[in-house]
């Protein structure tokens, strides 16, 4: 039987064979070992927060013995509910959560509507106009934050939620955010719906908002992550206990319990919580809001 002949390696100039491609081989490694990088990443970034939840669940003698003890030897299920039992944090997340939700919602409807008028409305000094405001981004809120007080001072409203709802209600992040997600939206579609008449109003709300749900919920988590977070805006215009929020009664828990130690860490756990569980429900809209943003239609 005849045998086919396989063809010979071409040599190159310099006489040797061509060695075969390694790619493929080695693709299903660099791959292994991204997957084990980004392992290692997370999980140097879930340990402190692990490190609370367990201790959390420790007597006080258990938190910061050396070596440190990753699971303790009984959980000590109690310490949630004396947590609630030697504080106001029902007051405190209550204070929280209605500062977080008002700030958020005025920052997404003035950033999503001012938003449309940088990226959608032509009038003279729009450009100068929107590099200004979004060049506010880069001062410290420390460089102005006393004329602001004195202002506030001045208005009546120290000491009081509407100082923190009245300084949060505008954000020139969130209007940067927004008009980039606006930008790639066919200007056809905009211009086609002012052709039937539909006026700006009408076309910010039936069109824009409907077309813009990843950008307004990635401006959503944000916003409200920072109002929660915050800490020296509250401590600066809060004064009377009944209106602090979680993190100044942490802090002021902590002065009080400093020996307590397990019972401060469920604090600061009840205080992460409900931020965590929101981004895990909104984390889908989040990435696909912040991947999109920035790309032209």
């Amino acid at each position: 039987m005849d045998t086919a002949v396989q063809p010979a390696p071409v040599p190159t100039r310099t006489g040797a064979t061509p060695a075969p491609r390694r790619g493929r081989r080695t693709e299903p490694v660099r791959r292994i070992l991204g997957y084990a990088a980004l392992g290692v990443a997370a999980a140097a970034v879930l340990l402190p927060f692990y490190w609370m939840v367990v201790s959390s669940l420790k007597t006080n003698n258990e938190v910061f013995t050396i070596p440190v003890t990753w699971l303790p030897d009984s959980f000590v299920w109690h310490n949630y509910v004396d947590i609630w039992r030697k504080s106001d944090m029902t007051t405190w997340l209550r204070n929280t959560l209605v500062l977080s939700a008002a700030v958020t919602v005025l920052q997404v409807v003035t950033g999503s509507f001012a938003a449309y008028g940088f990226a959608k409305v032509r009038f003279p000094g729009r450009n100068v106009l929107f590099l200004a405001y979004v060049a506010t981004i880069a001062v410290p809120w420390q460089s102005y934050m006393i004329p602001q007080f004195v202002l506030m001072s001045k208005l009546g409203l120290p000491d009081t939620l509407w100082s923190i709802i009245a300084l949060q209600a505008f954000g020139a992040f969130g209007v940067f955010l927004m008009k980039q997600y606006y930008e790639s939206i066919p200007d056809e579609l905009i211009d086609a719906a002012r052709i039937d008449g539909m006026s700006e109003y009408g076309i910010y709300r039936r069109i824009m908002l409907p077309l813009s749900v990843p950008a307004l919920a990635s401006l959503t988590l944000l916003t409200l992550v920072t109002t929660w977070n915050d800490y020296l805006g509250p401590l600066l215009y809060l004064r009377t206990h009944s209106l602090w929020t979680v993190q100044i009664g942490l802090k002021s828990f902590i002065s009080q319990y400093n020996a307590e130690y397990a019972l401060i860490m469920t604090g600061s756990v009840l205080s992460v919580l409900p931020i965590a569980i929101i981004f895990l429900l909104g984390q889908r809209y989040f990435v696909e809001g912040v991947a999109t943003t920035g790309l032209k239609g």
